[in-house]
Parts: structure tokens; C-alpha cells; sequence
């Protein structure tokens, strides 16, 4: 049942799948010690399109062939191949802290699209505000060339897998593939990502690095919790609440994975690091403001 606004289950939730996805930055960049960039996302595609397709098949879920919902579901897959393997490679090449920052900008660009395409969904002044204010700490990130780690490529990477990302939920929205379960446009997104991910990896080098058994554990989180289980809540909550506003709690995202890469990694709390996660958050409240 669609809702006009957020309430407290949705925010809970949102909250959770943040949570998760903030330690999966992390997790990533643990995996690429054994694993290419794009390799592991191809691999983590291929897992979750096995476990989320066992889902639909289990509890009969249709998933309806037609033309244009297969050629919705492969351009969905092209685009999810481009935000994660922007992110891969970035994540790769830079910190978890900085990339986190401003992939988690998507809102910020979802937002603006919502303003224009999706009924419902308009820009007030309040939540501009919101908008500026988080985009702005992304803005400081960027503009701080000599942090530890500070890449230019992977900078513009994490902001290219943002833009994928703002623009996978006006593909559920406005494409035919608004008309099929949740669980069947989540299965087209690995299952269409899968063989796209696996053919470019070769193309950026070695695809096993120093791979050992902790690495199977780093893969299941990744397919199990996040590719499969995580996104597909995400996939629920978009049809059920309006996608500006969940897109907005993106926000808290970096949060966790700065926190979590600075506990975990060692990363450094610059300061321009934790000015951006004030104004990323003041922004998440502005934007959320009815």
C-alpha cells in the first residue's frame, strides 16, 4: 500500500538496511585484498541472482517475460554494472571514508530527478536546504587533495556510481518493470549485472590477488545480507513510501562507514571528513521535514 510519507517502521527499517550497507563498504574493501574489484561484484551478482531466484520460485512469485519488461530488466542491469563497478573500483582505489561520502550524494541527484518525473514528490524550500547541506559536505570531501589515499579517478568513480544509483528507482517507477514484484525486478538487476560484471573484470587486471579463507566470509556477507536480502527491502520500501524520501536516508550510510572504517580500517577522522558528516546529516533532517 503506497503512503504519502515516511512513518516510524519505514524509518526503522531505512535505518537497518543504512546499517548494513555501511558495513559493507568496509567489507568491500576487505574483499579486494583477495579479489578484483569487479570480479567480486560480478561474483556477488551471480550469488544473489541464485539465492533471490530460489525466493521466487519458492513462494511462486511471478516473473513475467514480455518485451518490455526484458528490455527494462537488461537496461536496469547495464546500469546497476555501471554503479557497482564504479564503486568497486573506487572503493579500491581510494578510502572507504571519502568514496562512502560521496557515493551516499544519490539522494541529492534521486531528489532532484523525483522534483521533475515522479508526481508527488516536489522540491519545497526546507528540503532544498537539505539538499544543499549534504551536497556541500560532499563538496568538502572532494575539494581535499591531500588526504591520505586521496584519489581524483576514484573520487569521479564513487560520484558516476551515485548517479547509477539515482537513477535505479525511476527505472522502478516510470518502466514497465513497475508493474512485477519487487523480488522480480531485484532478481533482473543481479541476474542482468551477473554476466556484464564477469566479462569486464579481465580488463582490470588479475582476478584473484591474495585470496584466503576469510574472503569466502567477506563474499557471503555480501551476497547473502546485502545483495540479496538488504537490496530486496529497499526494493519493498520504494514501492510503499515516497523515493525522495527514502533515498534521502542514504545519508546515513557514510555515517556508518566512516565510523566502521575507522574502527576496523584504521582510517583517519580528518577533519573535513567529519564536517562533511554534519552536514550530511543536517541535510537528512531538512530533507525528511514534511
Amino acid at each position: 500500500m503506497r503512503r504519502s510519507h515516511l512513518d516510524a517502521t519505514g524509518a526503522a527499517l531505512l535505518i537497518v538496511f543504512t546499517l548494513i550497507l555501511g558495513v559493507n563498504q568496509v567489507v568491500m574493501k576487505l574483499t579486494a585484498t583477495g579479489l578484483s574489484p569487479l570480479f567480486q561484484a560480478g561474483l556477488r551478482s551471480v550469488g544473489a541472482a541464485i539465492c533471490v531466484g530460489a525466493w521466487v520460485r519458492w513462494r511462486g512469485i511471478a516473473f513475467p517475460l514480455d518485451r518490455g519488461i526484458v528490455i527494462s530488466g537488461i537496461v536496469l542491469g547495464a546500469i546497476f554494472t555501471l554503479e557497482f563497478g564504479a564503486l568497486y573500483l573506487a572503493i579500491d582505489m581510494s578510502t572507504v571514508s571519502r568514496v562512502s561520502i560521496i557515493f551516499y550524494s544519490m539522494p541529492v541527484h534521486m531528489s532532484i530527478a523525483a522534483h521533475f518525473l515522479l508526481p508527488g514528490e516536489r522540491l519545497n524550500r526546507t528540503r532544498m536546504l537539505g539538499l544543499v547541506l549534504a551536497m556541500a559536505g560532499v563538496v568538502v570531501v572532494m575539494i581535499d587533495r591531500n588526504a591520505a589515499q586521496a584519489s581524483l579517478a576514484g573520487d569521479l568513480l564513487a560520484l558516476v556510481a551515485a548517479l547509477g544509483w539515482a537513477s535505479i528507482p525511476l527505472m522502478l517507477r516510470l518502466t514497465p518493470l513497475s508493474r512485477i514484484p519487487a523480488e522480480s525486478a531485484q532478481l533482473w538487476q543481479v541476474m542482468a549485472s551477473a554476466p556484464m560484471l564477469l566479462l569486464l573484470a579481465p580488463l582490470f587486471g588479475p582476478l584473484v590477488r591474495d585470496f584466503g579463507p576469510e574472503h569466502v566470509a567477506y563474499m557471503a556477507y555480501q551476497i547473502v545480507v546485502v545483495a540479496s536480502f538488504a537490496f530486496l527491502m529497499w526494493f519493498v520500501l520504494l514501492r510503499i513510501y515516497p523515493a525522495s524520501s527514502v533515498a534521502s536516508f542514504g545519508f546515513l550510510t557514510p555515517i556508518f562507514s566512516v565510523l566502521m572504517a575507522w574502527v576496523v580500517l584504521g582510517e583517519t577522522l580528518h577533519w573535513n571528513v567529519l564536517v562533511s558528516l554534519v552536514l550530511v546529516a543536517a541535510g537528512l533532517v531538512l530533507i525528511n521535514r514534511r
